[in-house]
């Protein structure tokens, strides 16, 4: 691209994996035996697997040898206490309780502070922390920042909306809103970062009105890089110094370590609150296992561990973020419009642009997803109205989407730029017939989290016109 590249990989690779690319036209038959549903689908019969960075990510040799280290005692075992250390490091808190996965942490989490009708704020939740809040009868609300929207390169467009969040504490009333959420960085958003300077600020209103404020900290580091890129007076500070005062101005935090914890399994919550830690410890037990261990085996919490020394390394930090960013200029070069800035995880293709003769409840970043994957084996996933819409469960109230996405989420240390040039070739190729796509259906549905079981047919052209 020009003379443009992302750094050189700091790492060498010692194992490898074989993938294939099955024929055409047995994709078409595996789509169909799916109903057209992305998860349904063999990862053995994908060849290029952009669905999630969730737990996808290569470990090091460094993690792969702490895994010969872990301690599988029920209690107490060495490994939680190496977990504890460096989480109590990062972040500060007190108390720090394992869970084997991030939406774990918000089931115990909004099972012990939520209340039917409680309002939970966010710069934007993603799918499971809205389900999770929902399921206990809570009623998620979104303030992204009024630069969201926008499609210039501005940096910090994760931020949450400070004055809208302070005007809906005064409307509803802080005794209606246990705790404030700030996804970092914002995923649903395109994988946006947050600001310090936007942390500080809510954190302020939040103390006014005596409202807890917690991190989903799934991706913490890459935030934490972008405020030492592109906010004045972090460049001279570590990684590690800009994430720990991130975390000096929340309450506590849930995190997936799925994700900058560069494991395959594992979670936390941390917090200071002594009474709270101890009542969702108690529900901890009921439902995943003892607080040394919550749910993960002793390899898993040695990973963890391990991974987030690893994550905040900045060689490592500038190569994943320039991959992103590579991998956005090579999908727009090859047709396709992008949320820009490049986030840090993950390139986001507006749908509802790139097919615009495809209405929202037909479902546009469907249509394209599965013709990734007919076109070329490519898994990615709809972030639109398939994922956001539908109807509320407590409310009723039909839900929309505010744009129709496909996410490509680039796994850590997984995918070579030759991958990554390979699904810019698919989508150049797709565009040059995009105007041929068509919509989908739903044929059945789940109340919460749709999208991972729903089954979908594609609109016949009859069907097209009259629609």
């Amino acid at each position: 691209m020009d003379d443009w590249r992302y750094p050189a990989e700091p790492f060498r690779i010692k194992s490898v994996e074989s993938i294939t690319l099955i024929p055409r036209a047995r994709r078409e038959e595996i789509l169909k035996e799916a109903r057209y549903n992305i998860f349904k689908i063999k990862a053995e019969h994908i060849y290029i697997d952009l669905l999630t960075d969730s737990g996808t990510g290569a470990m090091s040799s460094e993690q792969w040898a702490a895994l010969m280290r872990g301690d599988e005692s029920y209690a107490g075992a060495r490994s939680f206490y190496r977990f504890e250390k460096i989480i109590k490091e990062i972040t500060g808190k007190k108390f720090i309780i394992p869970v084997h996965q991030g939406r774990v942490a918000e089931n115990v989490f909004f099972s012990t502070v939520l209340k039917k009708g409680d309002y939970v704020p966010n710069n934007t939740h993603f799918d499971t922390t809205r389900a999770n809040a929902q399921h206990k009868g809570g009623i998620p609300v979104d303030f992204p920042c009024p630069e969201a929207s926008l499609d210039d390169e501005i940096p910090f467009k994760g931020n949450i909306d400070t004055q809208r969040l302070e005007g809906f504490i005064e409307e509803k009333g802080a005794e209606h809103i246990p705790v404030v959420f700030m996804t970092v960085t914002n995923n649903s958003s395109g994988g946006q970062p947050v600001s310090m300077a936007n942390i500080k600020e809510t954190s302020e209103i939040c103390g006014k009105h005596g409202i807890m404020f917690f991190f989903d900290c799934a991706r913490f580091a890459e935030n934490a890089y972008f405020i030492k890129k592109s906010e004045p007076g972090f460049q001279d500070k570590t990684v590690k110094e800009i994430a720990q005062e991130m975390f000096s101005y929340v309450d506590g935090a849930l995190m997936s370590a799925k994700k900058d914890g560069l494991a395959n399994m594992g979670g936390f919550i941390a917090l200071n609150d002594e009474e709270l830690a101890r009542r969702i410890t108690e529900l901890l037990i009921v439902i995943e296992g003892f607080s040394t261990y919550g749910g993960m085996s002793g390899r898993d919490i040695e990973a963890v561990a391990a991974g987030l020394n690893e994550v905040l390394n900045e060689d490592y930090l500038a190569y994943r973020v320039g991959q992103v960013e590579y991998f956005g200029k090579m999908i727009e070069k090859a047709g396709a419009p992008i949320i820009k800035p490049a986030g840090g995880h993950a390139i986001f293709i507006d749908a509802g642009k790139f097919l615009p003769h495809i209405k929202p409840d037909q479902f546009p970043g469907q249509a394209l997803t599965v013709e990734l994957y007919r076109e070329g084996g490519i898994r990615a996933v709809e972030i639109g109205s398939l994922m956001f819409g539908g109807y509320d469960p407590n409310t009723g109230e039909k839900l929309t989407a505010t744009k129709e996405l496909v996410r490509l989420a680039i796994p850590r240390r997984v995918y070579t730029a030759s991958h990554l040039d390979y699904v810019a070739d698919i989508i150049a190729g797709i565009s040059k017939r995009k105007d041929q796509l068509r919509g989908y259906k739903i044929l059945r549905q789940a109340t919460l989290l749709r999208h991972f079981t729903i089954e979908l047919d594609e609109l016949s052209p009859e069907e097209v016109k009259v629609r």
